[in-house]
């Protein structure tokens, strides 16, 4: 009985210590809980952004950053061209029409402005007419089969033939050399460069090399050594006076003669002065090594012109030096440039008519410097000025639709 009233009395008296440890236990308890219920809220938030969307944290910054760069993009196409006629091609594409004034007498202009940051999709690049250098066609036929959503005329080129008289270089493949050292433009994966190029190209064999003046190019002078591509055409060029043709297959020379020779498709021929060809004639080896100068790395294509337009921020016309003097007065132009952010700007303003009176080069320039651009250049003008965006010529020529040309520089979307 006494046990049991002491058992009673303990009891009672442990009863409060007992709440207490209770309570505590309790509390310990809930935050235990409550950091196991938090951590399989931020679990199950992890299982929802890996699992349920499927898209990765840098996989939303990359989509966060390209949303920035479109907001940039139309602040600043909105800005730039506030009292013109805007509209959106693609995305990352605008086509601007606009007119301006020179000696209160109209100049009518389109441009289009791009950006490969706001539309990684966008592939810049020339095209030719045909599979070969020689032949022309006009701009709907070349854009219509690139699938081009843009296409402006390209450079220079010989009217007899189309053949492009200057570098031009597609998915890194050279098919014509510089002439006169004349500016082009570089096109690779994440921009643009400007420069004049030079050509840097041999033919080595196991008697030694022997310097290349030129690809696929006109003969400048008598003594120039030129190597002809089957992407020329399917013969080579006649001979020089007191010249002489090397045709190399597969590495080894299958015909030596002095007129013209088919072009292997595995192989190409050279042609030059026969005092220059001697000393390889009977070579057992031949191989044609091409580069260009400045040795642009990774760049995907290149289209020529000239002369520059601006230089490294500056306006900078140089006819003279790139030999290009019969092309001043005013006149239809067509012009491509990048600005510091690279947007690509493609230009065209018609000319020798009433109501569009066309540029000189000066006032091209600084109209492309306006512009934004960092660096720009002249491409043909006059009869061959024009423009293709989205199905149809929106400039106008003087003839409709345009001149054949014998390449232009395309804008597509990856297909």
């Amino acid at each position: 009985m006494v046990k049991a009233m002491d058992t009673i009395l303990v009891n009672r008296l442990q009863r409060p210590q007992l709440e207490k440890t209770a309570t505590s236990a309790a509390g310990i308890g809930i935050a235990i809980c409550l950091m196991l219920s938090q951590n399989l809220l931020i679990s199950a938030k992890d299982i929802h952004v890996e699992n349920l969307t499927g898209i990765s944290p840098s996989l939303n910054y990359i989509q966060e950053r390209q949303q920035e760069q479109e907001i940039a993009f139309e602040q600043e196409i909105s800005k730039k061209y506030r009292n013109s006629k805007v509209v959106s091609v693609e995305k990352g594409v605008k086509h601007v029409r606009m007119i301006r004034f020179y000696n209160n007498k109209p100049v009518r202009i389109n441009i289009v402005e791009l950006s490969k940051g706001v539309n990684e999709d966008l592939v810049v690049e020339p095209a030719i007419a045909s599979e070969t250098l020689a032949s022309r066609t006009k701009i709907t036929n070349i854009a219509n089969r690139e699938n081009a959503i843009v296409a402006i005329n390209g450079g220079y080129f010989k009217p007899q033939t189309g053949v492009p008289l200057g570098t031009l270089m597609i998915n890194k493949k050279v098919y014509t050399g510089p002439i006169y050292d004349r500016v082009a433009m570089g096109i690779f994966d994440n921009g643009f460069d400007m420069a004049r190029v030079q050509l840097r190209a041999q033919v080595e064999t196991n008697k030694g090399g022997l310097k290349i003046d030129n690809i696929n190019q006109p003969r400048m002078l008598s003594t120039h050594t030129i190597v002809y591509t089957p992407d020329w055409g399917e013969y080579s060029p006649p001979c020089p006076k007191y010249g002489l043709q090397i045709v190399v297959e597969n590495g080894k020379a299958t015909r030596i003669s002095y007129g013209a020779n088919r072009i292997p498709q595995n192989g190409f021929v050279i042609v030059g002065a026969e005092k220059n060809l001697n000393s390889i004639k009977d070579a057992k080896r031949y191989k044609l090594n091409i580069k260009i100068n400045p040795e642009w790395k990774d760049v995907n294509h290149i289209i020529s012109g000239g002369p520059y337009l601006i230089k490294n921020g500056d306006i900078y016309v140089d006819m003279t030096a790139q030999k290009l003097g019969s092309i001043g007065g005013r006149n239809p132009r067509t012009a491509i440039g990048y600005t510091r952010d690279n947007h690509l700007i493609m230009l065209t303003a018609d000319g020798r008519e009433g109501s569009s009176i066309g540029l000189t080069l000066v006032e091209l320039a600084n109209l492309m410097k306006e512009l934004g651009c960092v660096n720009a250049m002249n491409l043909d003008g006059g009869g061959s000025t024009v423009m293709f965006v989205k199905g149809q010529v929106v400039n106008k020529p003087a003839i409709q639709g345009g001149i054949p040309l014998s390449h232009t520089l395309t804008v597509r979307k990856i297909s």
